[in-house]
């Protein structure tokens, strides 16, 4: 099931891969990804309404550096010209383009993308052929399973991508109604293997290794997405990779978290100044304890804690407190 994966002219070195994550998969984020195994990473979403009229800032999203690729370019949008326009932007930054067809936060739906776009197979037609026209890059599209549980048209939409030229497709098998309530069903993942002949990658309820390896012995898909199941722990890659070559994964010591975590501090540092990585990566200190005793007490603690060396005092106390 481990193996590598070619996304037309992109051939990964193997089928793990990092999702798109708002707020969340940025620089730093992504290298300590691609340090434990993950193939292909993905940019936080970009929005194609701020490449055209924002610019500089919406590509501060792509920042990137030679050990970063290859690097997915996730963008949403509903405009198939502006779409189109925005794969061409960032053509030069990236090494796969994708387009969120499965986002279902209201802020974006409400603008008529991410899944909103489920609802319009003729968009969606018409956005993927002419992105299609615009760039020589791979491009793939991430897909809900519908707009609702009685709206299941992922079948349709994948066909779609197929005839227009997509070289992978990727389903989240929930619907936007659920948002990220209720299971997964990976079933829909094994149908949508079968119905086209693409790639197909699974998303959804991965966070473990076993859940890993059970989605793609259940499903045939292509590959996986690892989303929130790689918050504080970008070991799940390296996990998943140990049993998927029959080796049993060792769980990371709280010494290896606090390890982590102080490398995700400091390239969030180099990457955005100390004021901004200590005030973004307080969310990060509490994914890292998670599933260790006093977690929650410790997730409050670094919520309300003031200044650099009171944070890392506290880190050291809850993740190594025997160590000199």
């Amino acid at each position: 099931m481990l193996k590598p994966i070619s996304i037309g002219s992109l051939t990964l070195a193997n089928n793990l891969i990092l999702a798109p994550m708002a707020g969340i998969t940025n620089l730093p984020f992504r290298l300590l990804a691609r340090r434990e195994g993950a193939s292909l990473c993905f940019t936080e979403m970009v929005s194609v309404n701020g490449l055209v009229r924002e610019g500089r800032k919406t590509f501060e999203l792509l920042r990137s550096v030679t050990e970063d690729r290859p690097l997915g370019i996730q963008l949403f949008g509903d405009d198939p010209q502006l779409l189109a326009e925005g794969a061409r932007m960032v053509e030069e930054h990236g090494d796969l383009i994708d387009i969120n067809m499965g986002c279902p936060v209201k802020k974006v739906v409400g603008t008529g993308a991410g899944s909103a776009l489920l609802r319009e197979p003729a968009k969606v037609r018409a956005i993927i052929r002419e992105t299609r026209r615009a760039t020589r890059l791979p491009l793939t599209v991430k897909i809900r399973s519908g707009w609702a549980c009685d709206e299941a048209n992922f079948l349709e939409i994948a066909r779609i991508a197929e005839d227009e030229g997509c070289d992978a497709i990727s389903l989240h098998p929930r619907s936007r109604s659920q948002m990220f309530e209720g299971h997964a069903d990976w079933r829909k993942i094994a149908e949508m293997k079968l119905s086209v002949t693409i790639p197909v990658i699974g998303s959804g309820d991965l966070f473990t290794a076993s859940d890993v390896t059970a989605m793609l012995a259940e499903t045939g898909c292509d590959g996986v997405m690892v989303a929130r199941g790689a918050l504080g722990n970008p070991w799940i890659f390296s996990q998943a990779l140990a049993m998927l070559d029959g080796r049993e994964p060792a769980p990371p010591a709280p010494e290896e978290r606090l390890r982590a975590a102080l490398r995700h501090l400091e390239l969030f540092t180099e990457l955005s100044g100390e004021r901004v990585a200590l005030r973004e990566m307080r969310k990060h200190f509490g994914w890292y304890s998670h599933g260790l005793a006093g977690a929650a007490q410790f997730r409050k603690a670094v919520n309300i804690i003031e200044g650099k060396e009171a944070l890392l005092e506290a880190l050291h106390r809850f993740f190594a407190p025997e160590a000199p």
